[in-house]
């Protein structure tokens, strides 16, 4: 119990600081100048269907295991063991590709632990030098997350979560690895805790630089008045920040069967759930976004939103590739009476430079 009221309490203190922090520092005002210059872009790609459906608007109340890429805190709600797969195709005709899975499980009163892995994957590119401007073979770019979180809650109100993620990026013959943090917080209340806000902190880490044979050139030394031999030069790189982001939402659920009652265990007929989230950037324009989602018998799911950023509706000023629109679908059913309930999962977002869009896909596996 009093490890509870701590814990609560050491959990608003921290996201409060935060927040405040933020506000008054310069770091999150979103600045479209520094756009590019963080590296590990890959820790802002949400690879769950669910999620990007409502373009990761969702903060305030998402929940289960793809909590872990958008609040930590909605791992909380897991209720026994959760499973799930997901596979991104950005830009068609692109080839690069996201492989997703992830596993969470509830360790009783204790909490919720989870871990998430990602792999990206950029297909086939030419490699070329100085003495090779079209090419002499080729290389596969690799990088990989690998996520731990631990969630908790703490009241019937309160949620809370960590998480620790380890990065790593491979590019031919050079590589660059850290490590960074999330932390998040929901609060849930209303008459039928249909009210949900969330604030989460994310990608806070150390700085990473690339280093390898990569960077090594050999060349001849050639002296005035001495035998020529050969030296290696190893050209230093500079270090990167990590793409640091504040997020702030809230949620509003409408349910529109009057005989619902939260105090049972009957489940709504018709689910109108409002969302709307802001999110401060280190190192782009912050984002703005409303969306929607309506759920039949939380067996069919469909969901839409809009984010916007400073000069997205213009080709010259915007420094996404994205319109701001996102779109998506959820069908989910119990295989047997006390079967585990499977979800299939499904979103686009339309983009305006190449104009292919992105996919996402995603299969969830859920014991309740």
């Amino acid at each position: 119990m009093i490890y509870n009221t701590i814990m609560k309490k050491l959990s608003f203190s921290v996201l409060l600081a935060s927040c405040l922090l933020a506000s008054h520092n310069p770091l999150w005002a979103g600045n479209k100048d520094r756009s590019g210059q963080s590296g590990a872009a890959e820790l802002m790609i949400n690879p769950w269907a669910q999620s990007t459906g409502l373009f990761g608007l969702n903060v305030a109340n998402v929940s289960g295991m793809e909590a872990m890429k958008n609040n930590i805190a909605g791992l909380a709600f897991v209720e026994k063991t959760e499973i799930g797969v997901s596979d991104g195709i950005y830009l068609t005709g692109t080839n690069v590709n996201i492989a997703n899975a992830a596993v969470a499980q509830k360790l009783g009163n204790t909490g919720v632990i989870g871990i998430n892995i990602m792999s990206m994957a950029f297909g086939d590119i030419t490699m070329t030098d100085y003495n090779n401007p079209e090419g002499y073979g080729t290389y596969h770019p690799q990088f990989l997350n690998v996520q731990v979180g631990f969630a908790k809650t703490f009241s019937n109100s309160i949620h809370a979560g960590i998480a620790a993620t380890f990065i790593s990026e491979q590019v031919t013959n050079i590589s660059a690895t850290g490590a960074c943090f999330d932390a998040g917080v929901q609060y849930v209340t209303g008459k039928r805790d249909n009210f949900h806000f969330g604030i989460t902190l994310r990608n806070i880490g150390t700085n990473m630089r690339f280093s390898g044979e990569g960077f090594a050139i050999n060349t001849d030394n050639q002296p005035i008045a001495a035998p020529t031999y050969n030296v290696t030069l190893q050209y230093p790189s500079d270090k990167f920040e990590l793409p640091t982001n504040l997020n702030i939402g809230m949620a509003y659920d409408f349910f529109l069967d009057e005989k619902f009652s939260k105090s049972t265990d009957s489940m709504p007929k018709h689910r109108l759930t409002a969302i709307a989230d802001f999110q401060s950037n280190s190192f782009n324009n912050d984002y703005l976004g409303i969306g929607v989602e309506y759920a039949f018998h939380e067996m069919l799911m469909l969901r839409a939103g809009y984010r916007y950023e400073q000069g997205i509706g213009n080709e010259t000023t915007s420094t996404t590739m994205y319109t701001g629109l996102a779109c998506g679908l959820t069908l989910q059913h119990r295989l047997a009476a006390n079967g585990p309930l499977v979800a299939v999962d499904y979103s686009y977002r339309p983009t305006q430079r190449p104009a292919n869009g992105v996919h996402m896909i995603s299969l969830r596996f859920m014991r309740r």
